[in-house]
């Protein structure tokens, strides 16, 4: 598949793009610092732009068969970007319409899922994080009334430690004492989505 990856120069960003990759999916990033994917040589495409402006976006877009998204505020979060994921959602959905790229697989939080009670996900989240599960669940309704085929992956806390492959997913839940995931078998499970149709307009909860 001909693939658009935005957040690209972020954690999950990279091994979504190195993953794709060696799976043998083309690869475009669209970044403001390209500096991080160096290493990628001229395996991938680098454009420059600004992921919160559908101008710079949609030229992108169009060509490509569907979005990976990791992107996402970084901690601690500014006032600046108190609203950065819901900005992010606006200029994506709408250079997608414009541009006829129509499957996205999106990178949200676990803190959203209000049933989880091992962990208390909406709670802990509430508690610790109140802006970003206010901006995340403002991004998910973006994408909601978008029409476009849409699939919502939501880790809960994410590592740096190897892909296993032996991760639990759920649709509309949190997995069970689904405490953290490494940030390898997210990307994994993101570029697997892509292709699974039963997955559109579906929230997914993915755990070690």
């Amino acid at each position: 598949m001909k693939l658009i990856v935005l957040g690209a120069t972020g954690a999950t960003g990279l091994e979504i793009v190195r993953q794709a990759l060696d799976r043998g999916h083309s690869v475009t990033a669209l970044v403001r610092s390209p500096e991080r994917l160096e290493p990628f040589g001229d395996r991938i495409s680098v454009k420059h732009g600004d992921l919160l402006n559908s101008a710079d976006m949609e030229p992108v877009l169009k060509g490509h068969d569907a979005v990976v998204s990791g992107f996402g505020p970084r901690l601690p979060v500014s006032k600046a970007d108190a609203h950065l994921l819901e900005q992010f959602a606006t200029a994506l959905t709408s250079a997608m319409l414009h541009s006829g790229v129509r499957r996205a697989v999106v990178e949200s939080v676990a803190f959203l899922f209000k049933d989880s009670v091992i962990p208390p996900a909406y709670i802990l989240g509430k508690l610790l994080f109140p802006g970003i599960v206010a901006d995340a669940s403002a991004m998910e309704k973006v994408f909601e009334k978008s029409g476009l085929d849409w699939t919502m992956v939501r880790p809960p806390e994410l590592t740096d430690k190897p892909y296993t492959g032996t991760y639990r997913v759920r649709e509309g839940h949190l997995p069970r004492f689904g405490f953290k995931i490494s940030r390898a078998d997210v990307a994994d499970f993101m570029i697997k989505a892509l292709e699974d149709r039963s997955l559109i307009h579906k929230i997914v909860g993915v755990s070690g």
